[in-house]
């Protein structure tokens, strides 16, 4: 059913979908304020603030999935418990017998559904507070863009009465806290200031003062706003508190920001003193075709205007020798079609996906050869930060400073950057907001480490690698993919591309041997590259020879002038791996260079180490995370064979304790 609201002027009018009918009693939901619902003339119970926080986000985003890493993120600012999903299953089945007491049991319902990867609220135009807020805003864009200040400022003072306080009222601080809550709250300053200009356009600033006051109350250090603040005032007559309000916001920024007022600001001041305050000359600029404002400012509370943000462009440069990976290509492509889905209003959710693999096999080669194949699909900038999360050149990179640098590359100055975790995460996701931006984190070393940099907006893709399986981001709905050491024919490509296509089809089987004895791992047949290209006068043979001799050692996989910490020796980077390992799964890494058979079960393993089945199956979990073993099949693990040279290396050095 669809019905029309004629507004005051003819072809005005609001339009909505009305679905009640088909979905019993008819809904109404509040989020501009306190967190509410109706079914009916009854208000319903929402429940605990968790179950109430995510109704809200649902509400804020209501007609587009929400992505379970994002409700995580709500619900639990900073650790997740081990059964978040559970609990979020919990809630969302709560909220649906809720909202529809009449399902049979276990039936899907109407109006919370499930969505891959996440939750999504259906609700109509007039059900909402905030769709309501979003059409109004719309009308009043419209009419401002066609010379219409009357209607306009009448739209826009209709939309902000929808506004009754603090946006997601009666959920925890810190859920309020979120980006999508932020965003919301952006969303009607920006609308308050576009009343304001209505307004003084066409003489009637005394309808918009009432949401200005609240307004500038909510965002202290918003100067366009308080300009636009002082300009109302002094229309309606009240100069002395238009000064007054200039100075109040003047010291604020001194105090907190050690800045001066802007020029947009300073110039309202003048005209105040000059008593130059009437009507404006001309109408506020207004981009009638965007669902929601542009808004360049700040998204975090207590923070000043911020200039639209960069476009950065922060690959690394592609690696010249890159060979193979056709399949992991095509996928990478796939998720980046399914982010740019999202963006244009499909069902899946912003992707993010985690490179995972043992050392040496190529993580960091394919995410950034890829970036640059698909930095056109990214046409907003594309974002990489080294995580250094067993890099030897310093401590992992914490959250915050890699915020920081990201927020700098998007052109915010160091006086408008926010402090803490909290507000750099959601000035960070705020600037992506409606962008297309790649964002590459390269050799992650935990869950806590990446959640803060992943963006929320659809359209943004993540790319994560690291050396560890992550099972907290795949929880939140990252898509794995696992890279394995080279095919054969890549692997040949690979060792041809470094050292020139000629030298393998001179000597096939030397070509293979070398390729062979390297493990097809991608860092093994770079190190040996190394020592022959541009030597014309070293025969692949030789090599072959040299390799075959060295068997059981990997002293052969080093580049020649590289040092035991650089990133082209294969010992060192498994090293590095290892060194992260609690102590007793470190000991049964080294036990297992003594099993010879093709693969280990827990209960060989276990017999190998002296301990119960048990516990040695949670280990060999724990070797298979930090990819130091393979599981091939359900509980049968492999050891890549340079891997098994290294553990044998590892137990001659550091020494085991076998079964007794």
């Amino acid at each position: 059913m669809r019905f029309e609201v004629l507004g005051p002027e003819q072809g005005e009018a609001m339009r909505f979908e009305v679905l009640g009918t088909e979905r019993g009693e008819a809904m109404r939901f509040e989020v501009l304020g306190p967190v509410r619902a109706w079914r009916g003339e009854h208000e319903l119970d929402l429940g605990f603030p968790q179950q109430r926080a995510l109704l809200a986000l649902l509400l804020a985003h209501t007609g587009r999935p929400v992505p379970t890493s994002e409700i995580l993120d709500v619900l639990w600012a900073e650790r997740p418990p081990a059964s978040a999903l559970n609990v979020v299953r919990r809630y969302a089945g709560a909220l649906r017998r809720l909202l529809e007491p009449e399902l049979p049991p276990r039936a899907p319902g109407r109006r919370l559904l499930r969505r891959p990867g996440g939750y999504l609220l259906e609700a109509d135009g007039d059900e909402v507070d905030l769709l309501r807020f979003r059409e109004l805003t719309r009308q009043g864009k419209r009419a401002a863009a066609t010379g219409r200040p009357e209607t306009a400022a009448l739209r826009f003072t209709e939309a902000l009465g929808e506004w009754r306080g603090p946006v997601a009222m009666g959920i925890t601080a810190s859920a309020r806290e979120h980006v999508q809550f932020t965003a919301v709250e952006r969303e009607l300053l920006n609308t308050a200031g576009l009343a304001a200009d209505a307004a003084l356009l066409c003489g009637r600033a005394e309808q918009v003062l009432p949401a200005l006051r609240r307004a500038t109350a909510l965002d202290p250090l918003d100067e366009p706003l308080h300009a636009r603040l002082v300009l109302s005032l002094a229309a309606c007559g009240l100069q002395a508190e238009a000064l007054t309000a200039y100075e109040d916001v003047r010291r604020r920024l001194t105090a907190e920001l050690g800045i001066a007022p802007g020029a947009e600001l300073a110039a309202a001041h003048t005209r105040v003193l000059r008593q130059e305050v009437g009507r404006l000359t001309s109408g506020p600029t207004v981009d009638v075709g965007r669902e929601t404002p542009v808004v360049h400012v700040a998204a975090v509370r207590g923070t000043a205007a911020l200039p639209p943000a960069a476009r950065p462009a922060q690959l690394p440069p592609d690696p010249p020798a890159f060979a193979g990976r056709r399949t992991e290509l095509e996928w990478l492509t796939a998720q980046a079609g399914s982010a740019a889905g999202t963006a244009a209003g499909g069902a899946e959710p912003p992707a993010a996906v985690l490179i995972g693999g043992m050392a040496g096999v190529g993580k960091t080669t394919l995410a950034v050869h890829w970036a640059h194949r698909a930095a056109h699909r990214f046409p907003d900038g594309q974002l990489h930060v080294g995580l250094r999360g067993v890099d030897p050149s310093g401590p992992a990179v914490e959250p915050e400073e890699a915020l920081r640098g990201m927020l700098v590359a998007l052109g915010v100055p160091a006086p408008r950057m926010p402090t803490g975790l909290a507000a750099m995460t959601g000035l960070y996701r705020t600037l992506l907001a409606g962008r297309c931006v790649l964002v590459v984190l390269d050799d992650a070393v935990g869950t806590e480490q990446v959640r803060p940099l992943l963006p929320a907006a659809p359209g943004c893709l993540a790319l994560v690698t690291s050396r560890h399986a992550l099972p907290g981001m795949v929880a939140a709905g990252a898509r794995p993919l696992r890279l394995d050491p080279l095919p054969v024919e890549d692997a040949r490509e690979a060792l041809a591309l470094r050292i020139g296509l000629d030298r393998p089809a001179a000597e096939p089987h030397a070509a293979d041997e070398i390729v062979a004895r390297c493990g097809r791992l991608p860092l093994a047949l770079a190190a040996v590259a190394a020592r022959v290209a541009g030597r014309r006068d070293v025969s692949l043979a030789s090599v072959a020879g040299e390799l075959r001799d060295a068997a059981g050692t990997l002293d052969v996989f080093s580049a020649p002038g590289t040092t035991p910490a650089t990133t082209s020796d294969v010992r060192s980077a498994f090293l590095r791996s290892y060194r992260l390992l609690p102590p007793e799964s470190a000991h049964l890494f080294r036990l297992l260079a003594r099993h010879t058979g093709p693969d280990v079960t827990p209960a060989a393993a276990a017999a190998l180490a002296g301990l119960p089945v048990r516990r040695t199956r949670l280990l060999l979990g724990e070797l298979a995370d930090a990819h130091l073993l393979t599981e091939h099949a359900p509980g049968h693990y492999t050891l890549h064979d340079l891997l098994r040279v290294f553990a044998a290396e590892l137990a001659a050095t550091e020494g085991v304790e076998a079964a007794g």
